[in-house]
């Protein structure tokens, strides 16, 4: 009974513990955008003595922040859609069919999630150059699906798919379905759990990803948040009392579409884990 109530206090002391060293990063983040920089050097975890927003109006001019939220959105939407368009029907093909070409196909997938896509940059831009895709949204959101995101969401899929009764289908072909209507009509209904899953992980990989952009994309009026960012980076000096605000405005839709999707992960993962 002592060893129980020993290991609780323990486990119970290291996760406080854990959340203490996440929490300060995020808490030293939000205060000092409400700072001078004199007030941030003398005093860098306190309070701030009151709210002065003057910072936010800096940042919101300094990165021109509703058009790069908007090139962000642009980005993200495309891209997610595209990737439950196609990884979705991927998967299904892969999950359902016997061929060994198929299987061929998923083992290739699966090597897109151990070899990282920063090897493959020089290609890439080759190709999106040939394309005459360069500095544009087009080229960003074809890279993000096809070299970046599309193996895990077909992992993803294709292993929820499996659980899925194959009787479904089957009856659905005896009453006249194609594979095309049998999948739209049938199966994908079913996958809302994981294809909600698909579509919060990539949002998050897609909003924060920085390279891609940083690459393809050189216009001030078509960048991102991130490069909005890390254009007002200084060469020798940075005043992190306006740099700061910039980070909370590009994080701050990301964290209000997880705090009302983050039910959803949890219920994809069950849900698989389950039916598994």
């Amino acid at each position: 009974m002592k060893k129980n109530i020993l290991g609780k206090s323990l486990y119970t002391i290291g996760l406080t513990i854990i959340c203490i060293i996440m929490i300060v990063p995020i808490y030293y983040l939000v205060v000092t955008t409400f700072k001078s920089p004199e007030e941030a050097a003398l005093s860098p975890l306190g309070l701030p003595k009151a709210l002065d927003f003057s910072n936010y109006t800096k940042a919101l001019e300094a990165m021109d922040y509703l058009q790069a939220l908007k090139n962000n959105l642009i980005i993200t939407i495309v891209a997610v859609l595209l990737l439950v368009f196609f990884a979705t029907m991927a998967a299904y093909v892969i999950a359902r069919s016997q061929k060994k070409i198929f299987k061929v196909m998923y083992s290739i997938f699966l090597v897109g999630l151990i070899i990282p896509f920063q090897i493959a940059v020089v290609p890439l831009y080759q190709i999106i150059s040939g394309l005459n895709l360069m500095d544009t949204h087009l080229g960003v959101i074809l890279v993000n699906v096809f070299c970046i995101n599309l193996p895990l969401s077909i992992f993803l899929l294709r292993g929820f798919i499996s659980t899925v009764p194959i009787e479904l289908e089957e009856a659905a072909f005896m009453d006249g379905c194609g594979t095309f209507k049998t999948f739209w009509v049938i199966i994908f209904p079913l996958l809302k759990p994981i294809v909600s899953t698909v579509v919060i992980l990539n949002t998050l990989a897609i909003w924060n990803d920085f390279l891609t952009p940083l690459l393809f994309i050189q216009s001030p009026e078509k960048q991102v948040l991130l490069q909005q960012v890390y254009r007002n980076v200084g060469p020798f000096s940075t005043d992190w009392t306006s740099f700061f605000p910039m980070l909370v405005m590009s994080t701050l839709p990301l964290v209000i579409f997880y705090i009302f999707m983050q039910k959803r992960v949890i219920e994809g993962v069950v849900a698989g884990s389950v039916k598994g």
